[in-house]
């Protein structure tokens, strides 16, 4: 698979490498800055491999580190990339930051780190916590003084051999709890008329378990949502969804952990699985379907004078009355030379941000069909287009083609946008048997582009 790893600074020099195979020159990654500028020259989009003179150079940048694989033979590009996005977290997991200084001053456990990742170049373990269990950033004295006198041996945990790799045995706890998260994230593009231009759900089912032994878990959606087949059920697939009514519901890029049980699923379509211990992501979904806003921003803009415009801002909860969003923040773009502002608003607190030249209205708690409004007013140094500025747009100076859109940001409780909830969450431990207190939440957020155009 990989020949040799290197971590590069934003320089390209070599920070630490590890040669796994030796079929590769170590001096073949003195190339790899001139390969990125020539392909920085030819795209604006730099692609994370190529090739040159048979050997393959393949990459992840983390703050301002180059994470490079070289290798020769005909490699699964999206596996190696993926072990490299393992090792920036592991590494991450272990220094809490991954920089230049953390390299430079930990580099004998990263040279433990990845030979325990990977040997001859197949990736092994990459779980940080059967790593954390035998290599870890204590003085390893003890351990040699005891090997030494017929005290005992070193070894890695049963985790690392045993067919459940992802929790050792021994676990215990006091008070056995499991906590399941639906997180759904709403991404969503509006028109300034209202209409949704495009929307997707990113969903997924989050778990942290603090439960004794070796249990099983059974997880079951509920009867409103019934999977009809699974295709592709490596590390992702399609998941097609019917409703009682009928109508069709397609879940794309369906992700599994690789503790649940494949089988089980496609025969019974049950989750059925033995979680690793502490906070892990069972599943992950997304789903393309035209949706209404969750929360609507009606804006308008006006330009009564040519030194001062104004804001009208109004916004609606367009959900059940029941549930209600929490931490709603709503970033209205102005223009960089805005200046003194003065607001007025029916419900939160409006500040002034000129370092992102925006106006930002946040609100603690919004409830399910209730509609607030805002009002700002800012001036303007000046305005050179009078024909324009009685187009009652502030934007009249150029703003208009660099305008961004309002982003919002908000957070709903006890609220699933998909419809999908838990019907029921089993935990079984034959062996010891101990009562256990299973806890779900549901919360929808918006994602990283929830967006109305001006």
């Amino acid at each position: 698979m990989a020949s040799a790893i290197f971590f590069l600074d934003i320089k390209c020099k070599p920070l630490l490498s590890r040669n796994y195979r030796g079929d590769i020159p170590m001096s073949a990654v003195e190339k790899f800055p001139l390969l990125l500028l020539e392909a920085e020259e030819e795209s604006s989009v730099v692609p994370p491999c190529f090739s040159s003179e048979g050997i393959n150079y393949l990459y992840v940048m983390h703050n301002s580190l180059y994470i490079l694989a070289l290798t020769k033979r005909n490699t699964n590009v999206a596996q190696l990339l993926l072990f490299l996005n393992s090792v920036v977290k592991v590494l991450s997991e272990y220094f809490k930051k991954l920089t230049e200084e953390s390299i430079r001053d930990n580099f004998v456990i990263i040279y433990e780190l990845l030979d325990e990742m990977m040997d001859y170049g197949y990736p092994q373990t990459t779980d940080v916590q059967i790593l954390k269990e035998y290599i870890t950033q204590k003085s390893k004295v003890l351990d040699l003084i005891n090997s030494a006198t017929g005290g005992g041996q070193v070894r890695p945990p049963a985790a690392v051999t045993n067919a459940v790799s992802w929790r050792s045995e021994g676990v215990h706890y006091r008070k056995n709890e499991a906590f399941l998260d639906v997180v759904e994230s709403v991404n969503m593009m509006i028109a300034p008329n209202g209409k949704v231009l495009s929307s997707e759900i990113l969903g997924a089912i989050q778990m942290r378990c603090y439960l004794s032994g070796m249990p099983e878990l059974r997880l079951g959606l509920n009867d409103r949502v019934i999977f009809d087949h699974l295709s592709n059920t490596g590390s992702g697939g399609t998941v097609q969804t019917r409703t009682t009514g009928g109508k069709a519901i397609e879940l794309e890029d369906i992700k599994f952990h690789q503790c649940v049980r494949l089988s089980k699923f496609e025969n019974d379509r049950t989750i059925s699985f033995i979680p690793p211990d502490g906070e892990f992501e069972l599943m992950s979904y997304r789903l393309n379907t035209m949706l209404k806003p969750l929360i609507w921003v009606d804006c308008k803009t006006h330009t009564y004078s040519k030194t001062r415009f104004e804001i009208v801002a109004k916004v609606r909860a367009q959900f059940k009355s029941k549930s209600h969003a929490n931490n709603v923040v709503i970033k209205i773009p102005v223009p960089e030379d805005a200046d003194s502002p003065r607001f007025v608003a029916s419900q939160g607190s409006v500040k002034w941000k000129p370092e992102l030249s925006a106006v930002v209205w946040t609100i603690k708690k919004l409830n399910g069909g209730k509609e607030i409004s805002m009002k700002a007013e800012l001036g303007l140094p000046s305005v050179h287009d009078d024909a324009s500025s009685t187009a009652g747009n502030y934007d009249v100076r150029g703003f208009v083609d660099g305008k961004k859109p309002i982003s919002v940001n908000f957070d709903i409780p006890f609220f699933t946008t998909s419809g999908i909830q838990v019907r029921y969450l089993k935990i079984m431990e034959p062996k010891m048997q101990y009562p256990s207190y299973p806890w779900v939440r549901y919360i929808t957020k918006s994602g990283k582009d929830y967006t109305i155009r001006m």
